[in-house]
């Protein structure tokens, strides 16, 4: 993340990781501001078996673009509303050059960036894929329940 102020939208993300049991690293790392610490984490962390990166970048949001400059690592993009509701962040994200990929979520869209991750780890990792299949079986559950508990609700003119 760009700086701590993103940890709220990054917890997110990592409680998902420590639910799916995916070892993470987390860090602050400006583009603008620490540009060499960005250019020495994305050029070892594949070496380090890092296999996905997770950014996420408010205003400028150059981090995400920055990175997927750097390694070949899969890099998926948060952009953060922190101005402009956080569409010159998501601008910034999505608008990169032929070549130089960044996969973007929502705007402050932290969870889904790791439910993508685990997505792409779970390729190659039967693990990884029988508790992302469990995660997705959850979430369907919750909207079984949901209609059964709408279903007790009681109106005159409801018809279901």
């Amino acid at each position: 993340m760009g700086s701590t102020s993103d940890l709220p939208v990054m917890k997110k993300a990592a409680d998902f990781l420590e639910s799916m049991e995916i070892p993470f690293e987390m860090l602050a790392l400006s583009a603008h501001r620490t540009p060499r610490e960005v250019e020495e984490f994305a050029s070892n962390a594949a070496a380090r078996g890092i296999k996905v990166i997770i950014a996420a970048a408010g205003m400028a949001a150059a981090l995400p673009g920055v990175i997927a400059a750097i390694t070949s690592l899969p890099v998926i993009g948060v952009p953060l509303s922190a101005t402009l509701q956080g569409k010159d962040a998501l601008m910034s994200i999505v608008q990169m050059p032929p070549g130089i990929p960044v996969a973007t979520v929502t705007i402050d869209g932290g969870m889904n960036a790791a439910v993508l991750a685990v997505r792409m780890l779970a390729l190659t990792d039967n693990e990884i894929a029988e508790r992302q299949e469990k995660y997705r079986n959850s979430l369907r559950q919750k909207i079984v329940k949901a209609n059964a508990d709408l279903a007790e609700i009681k109106y005159t003119f409801k018809t279901n």
